[in-house]
């Protein structure tokens, strides 16, 4: 499918700045765009791509002035990021469209067991499972050989990827997309230690919520509570290969990297960020619009909500950098008797 730089502006609401009817199918970065292709130019860093790249349109924000020639048609918007999030959804959104084509009449074939009840205009691809009690809502996309548990909720216009497994109880809100290889409800890692030595396992009696506009990345876990709920609230997205564990609460809109654990029972804020491989301890909380750089790992409550993280054990940014510094003097002078010791 090609739309030309008039279709795209007036999707944008954007300015064109060149020829409106030259086509473009598909996305792609700056410095490798071809003929046929729509980019975007955010950052100043990538500014000289823009003067030298074969793509067809680049979209800029309305407050950037070339300083050379341009070849491609350019499209001014409010806010070229912003703006090529929405082109990327709205060419996505097309290309599900298209691949809707196989509905009901599939649902019964011999490559699925579907015991439970699938919405509308939901498409379920080869080989999935959705067993007895489950409900999968309208407009979802379930591709090949996924999972779906006893008496699973999955609401409205949810995209599953091939292979996640969604655990019995589990709950998954509307608008939720859940990447490759993601388990969803397995048990917590729950062991009492016995007098011999060994580990009986606590029954985890619990499930997973997980709320609306959630994005999770492939191979990420999220384990169901001993009682109770582990809760991902709306808007939050996690990126591959993270383990939270039974009884964690993940605030609104708060954005975690990959390989971040989270340990069972924390209780982490609102519009939180998270680096890479951080680590937060069991049974703590952490307050609202807190960042933690990678690799930080928090061991207490943390309660003042908007500060920024760093190290372990974690302190503020500051208070990292002021030790980092006394680290370095301190090496240097260790440095310098060792120097002197070896030539008296």
């Amino acid at each position: 499918m090609k739309f030309s730089a008039r279709q795209i502006a007036e999707r944008l609401g954007g300015e064109v700045i060149g020829n409106p009817d030259v086509l473009v199918s598909s996305p792609a970065r700056i410095e490798y765009g071809k003929s046929g292709n729509i980019c975007f130019l955010a950052n100043p860093k990538y500014e000289k791509y823009l003067y030298t790249t074969k793509a067809g349109i680049v979209l800029i924000n309305r407050t950037f002035t070339p300083k050379e020639p341009v070849s491609a048609t350019l499209i001014a918007v409010d806010d070229a990021y912003a703006a090529v999030a929405e082109l990327l959804e709205w060419f996505t959104s097309l290309k599900r469209s298209r691949r809707k084509g196989n509905r009901l009449g599939r649902f019964f074939s011999f490559r699925h067991t579907i015991r439970g009840r699938v919405g509308r205009n939901t498409y379920v691809g080869d080989f999935t499972v959705v067993e007895k009690g489950a409900r999968v809502g309208r407009d979802c996309q379930i591709y090949p050989q996924v999972f779906i548990g006893e008496n699973v909720i999955i609401g409205d216009n949810v995209l599953i990827y091939p292979g996640v497994k969604i655990y019995h109880d589990c709950v998954v809100g509307n608008n939720c997309i859940l990447h490759s290889g993601c388990v969803i409800g397995a048990d917590g890692f729950g062991f009492a230690p016995q007098e011999d030595g060994t580990y009986k396992k606590i029954q985890q009696t619990g499930n997973v919520v997980i709320e609306d506009d959630v994005e999770i990345g492939a191979n990420t876990c999220i384990d169901r509570a001993t009682m109770g709920s582990t809760i991902i609230r709306r808007g939050v997205k996690l990126d591959d290969l993270i383990m939270t564990a039974h009884n964690v609460e993940i605030g609104a809109d708060t954005v975690i990297a990959a390989q971040t654990g989270i340990a069972g029972s924390a209780h982490i804020g609102e519009h939180c960020v998270f680096g890479g491989q951080a680590g937060i301890g069991g049974h703590i909380t952490i307050a609202d619009h807190t960042t933690f750089a990678a690799k930080t790992g928090l061991m207490k409550d943390w309660k003042t909500p908007g500060q920024s993280l760093m190290g372990y054990p974690a302190m503020t940014y500051m208070e990292y950098m002021r030790a980092y510094s006394a680290f370095k003097k301190n090496g240097k002078k260790a440095e310098e008797k060792e120097t002197d010791a070896a030539h008296s």
